[in-house]
């Protein structure tokens, strides 16, 4: 038997389970794909789109993904170290980036990206027989802009607005609009609350080296609140989006810059909450995200001429919380792999790499457990149930 306490509300689309009826891309136009390319931290992208008048909620759904010099964003010293010692790389500009969003200009929301490693990444033998978190299927990002609506809901085409603050060459974003309508009625109402606008995001950061050896250090947070009502056929119910995330990362070179270590946490919270006529919370999605990351290489001559060995050691994970109205989740994903390798040019020689990896998850399905060991493209250990374990 349903819960009776939802059936109002599925109609405002804010179930989890209930698709939305319109599914408008923000994308290229697919002559070169259709990822918007972002080319630097001044390059910004976006398409018009015509919102129905009768729209009764709109989230966007975020994608990003980071290559060339920005792949391994999140280990990047600033670009003075890189000219002070006169190094041959572009992956400068420091190790923070923040995706955001704006409609007609106007900021609606950000994200500070899961630092996805491809394959390939950090060291390749790593990624043999697993690949990494995330790397073959990217996370996305919901930003709610039902608080929005009143803007949106005149008939006529609005921006829809994506960039990467600090961000350099290059980054593939696009984003999915997943709209709902109400089948009752031709127009529905809908007015933004007024609000302070959201503080611009302050970014600390430390910078202190000598020559090759030295730390950075960059602390940010950023916090934001929308609220906004629509009146449909199905009431009149207000909707208020909020985000906050921290962030906190650490670099530093070591053994005239041979050894590196990289360590970077990011906590982020989502959440959405519906008010009916009345006051009452007739819904509300939260999300809790955790993802640390922490990088050490060491360099050293190799065995043979113009070789040299690399001393890889990488751990990540990411730990989710999630609250979807009567329905609770927990999933915890972590990897640490251990290694080295012989490389000359752009090829591995040699070399060795074990990798651990464990995921649980618990939730209205029930619960899950697996834990696997991979050591040189083997894998050596692999165990699961459907036992609840504990998901701190």
């Amino acid at each position: 038997m349903r819960n009776a306490s939802i059936i109002p509300y599925q109609n405002l689309g804010t179930v989890a389970y209930e698709p939305a009826d319109l599914i408008f891309p923000i994308s290229d136009n697919g002559d070169k794909g259709c990822w918007f390319r972002i080319e630097s931290e001044s390059d910004f992208h976006s398409k018009e789109i015509r919102i129905p008048r009768n729209t009764r909620r709109l989230v966007l759904e975020l994608y990003v993904s980071f290559h060339g010099n920005d792949e391994f964003w999140y280990s990047n010293p600033p670009s003075l170290y890189i000219t002070t010692n006169n190094l041959a790389t572009g992956r400068g500009n420091g190790a923070y980036r923040e995706v955001f969003v704006t409609v007609d200009g106007e900021l609606v929301g950000s994200e500070v990206p899961f630092p996805v490693v491809f394959t390939g990444g950090i060291n390749p033998l790593f990624w043999e027989p697993v690949v990494a978190i995330g790397a073959f299927d990217l996370p996305s990002y919901d930003l709610e802009l039902t608080p929005f609506l009143e803007k949106l809901l005149d008939g006529k085409a609005h921006s829809f607005g994506i960039g990467v603050a600090d961000g350099i060459s290059y980054w593939l974003v696009d984003a999915n609009l997943h709209i709902w309508l109400d089948p009752q009625s031709k127009t529905v109402k809908a007015k933004s609350s007024v609000l302070p606008p959201p503080p611009a995001i302050v970014v600390n950061r430390g910078t202190q080296f000598k020559q090759l050896d030295g730390v950075f250090k960059i602390r940010a947070e950023r916090s934001s609140e929308f609220v906004g009502w629509v009146k449909s056929s199905s009431g009149n119910y207000t909707t208020t989006f909020s985000q906050r995330y921290s962030f906190k990362s650490s670099i530093r070179f070591a053994k005239n810059g041979t050894y590196k270590l990289v360590k970077q946490k990011v906590k982020a919270k989502r959440e959405v909450k519906v008010v009916n006529e009345k006051g009452v919370v007739v819904l509300r999605n939260r999300v809790r995200r955790r993802y640390p990351i922490n990088v050490i290489t060491a360099t050293s001559p190799g065995s043979h001429k113009d070789t040299y060995v690399l001393v890889t050691n990488m751990s990540h994970s990411m730990k989710e919380k999630s609250l979807h109205g009567d329905y609770s989740s927990r999933v915890y994903n972590s990897q640490d792999s251990r290694g080295w390798m012989e490389v000359k040019d752009h090829s591995v020689l040699s070399g060795t790499a074990n990798t651990e990896q464990s995921f649980r998850y618990s939730g209205e399905f029930g619960c899950y457990s697996r834990t696997i060991g991979t050591s040189d493209g083997k894998l050596i250990r692999d165990n699961s149930t459907f036992h609840c374990l504990s998901v701190s």
